[in-house]
């Protein structure tokens, strides 16, 4: 093995080691999710070059000039206000959801009239629409962090496979039988995930358009998907109450998470998938042991359903939305303290999120607002108003610089 090049990843905090092995390039994460703006440098290079034969002696003055790197960004202060930038009236039927490229300059919507936009986030223009779908198109993503493909899930019980920068179809994906309503690829992209009213979900070869596999064990509809970082786990939340985790490359079941007495709403991983969070119509969320598959806290406080669950990037701590109007953040090193509630919306909130520096999170919500609040106090910093129905939806670019909101009014409004 022979350590071509470093790359540096900010958010969380880690570094890439590109390597030649066989003929083969190939890379792994050291992951840095402790890594504070005064952390002693010289012990965590001592212990990278402890664990990691990839680094010779002569590579640790550049190690250690990336780790100040990281430093110098984790230190920078976020909290500047954002200003309305563009207002989009993407689609001539109300959306369903958006999400932004790995840097931000391009989101997509999708929407009730069929179709997916994709849109130049500087200039507001749209760059093309993703037309073929025979039903409301519900579920989109890239395939972060390359950003050279779209994913499209339908209720014309289709997933669809684009070229991101000519908008050109790949494939067409057959095999549910009812409609499909979340969809993700995994890291790698080679392979594409969806889940499906029908109970099941599915993986697709993204080169070849092959299913892979079924992923057949709920009993109610597959409403939340997501593969771990590392890429070999997939997790799976239903209506039947349940999470599954299954095996990406065999497609078998290694998990069943049983605890929460009605329908799961959200379910995502810790960046080391090592812990699940689960949000459910009972008002409860749930903190899992992969490992063990337990329970390891639950976390109460919420008087309605549990509507979206959201960690911030290095694992530390978890937020919550629910249709009690609220929010609430808790830090989970241990302690499961409650850091804050987040108090002001006048309805039901339907996502939340962390900015990429974990220092503010984004709520949206039926009151026509989306919303920033301070992550330690739950002192809220900005109201960003102009929509004039529900936001369903919310997002940070990868800087952390700009938002997108989506609402039943039919427009998107960027944020900077």
């Amino acid at each position: 093995m022979k350590l071509k090049r470093f790359l540096l990843r900010y958010f969380p905090p880690g570094i890439i080691l590109e390597y030649e092995q066989g003929g083969q390039l190939k890379t792994k994460a050291l992951d840095l999710l402790d890594l504070t703006p005064h952390s002693n440098v010289d012990s965590i290079i001592e212990e990278i070059v402890r664990k990691e034969p990839l680094i010779t002696d002569k590579r640790v003055p550049q190690l250690r000039e990336l780790v100040g790197k990281l430093q110098k960004k984790l230190a920078e202060v976020y909290d500047s206000q954002f200003s309305l930038f563009k207002v989009l009236r993407a689609h001539i039927l109300p959306l369903t959801n958006v999400a932004f490229n790995k840097n931000g300059t391009e989101f997509i919507t999708g929407s009730y009239d069929r179709t997916c936009k994709v849109w130049d986030t500087g200039s507001g223009e749209e760059k093309f629409t993703l037309e073929g779908h025979r039903n409301v198109v519900y579920a989109i993503a890239f395939n972060l962090p390359y950003s050279d493909k779209i994913g499209t899930g339908s209720f014309d019980k289709t997933a669809k496979l684009w070229s991101a920068e000519r908008g050109t179809l790949h494939h067409t994906f057959r095999g549910h039988t009812a409609e499909i309503v979340t969809l993700q690829f995994n890291p790698t992209s080679t392979m594409l995930g969806t889940g499906s009213m029908d109970t099941q979900a599915k993986l697709w070869d993204v080169e070849t358009g092959v299913e892979l596999c079924t992923l057949n064990g709920h009993t109610a509809e597959v409403i939340g998907m997501q593969f771990s970082q590392q890429g070999s786990d997939v997790l799976t939340a239903s209506f039947d109450h349940t999470v599954c985790l299954w095996d990406s490359r065999s497609g078998k079941r290694t998990q069943q998470l049983v605890s929460h007495t009605a329908e799961i709403s959200a379910a995502v991983f810790n960046w080391d998938a090592t812990l699940v969070a689960t949000a459910s119509m009972d008002k409860k969320v749930k903190v899992w042991d992969v490992r063990q598959g337990r329970v390891m806290q639950t976390l109460g406080g919420h008087e309605d359903e549990v509507l979206d669950v959201a960690f911030d990037l290095p694992g530390h701590r978890l937020a919550s939305a629910s249709a009690d109007a609220t929010g609430r953040c808790w830090d989970i090193r241990g302690s499961f303290r409650l850091l804050c509630k987040l108090e002001g919306h006048e309805g039901e909130v339907s996502k939340v999120c962390f900015n990429p520096q974990g220092t503010r999170l984004l709520t949206a919500s039926a009151d026509k607002t989306a919303r920033l609040w301070d992550c330690e106090t739950g002192k809220q910093t900005q109201a960003l108003e102009g929509h004039t129905d529900e936001i369903f939806s919310c997002a940070f670019n990868y800087e952390g610089n700009t938002i997108i909101t989506g609402s039943k009014d039919n427009t998107c409004r960027v944020w900077k």
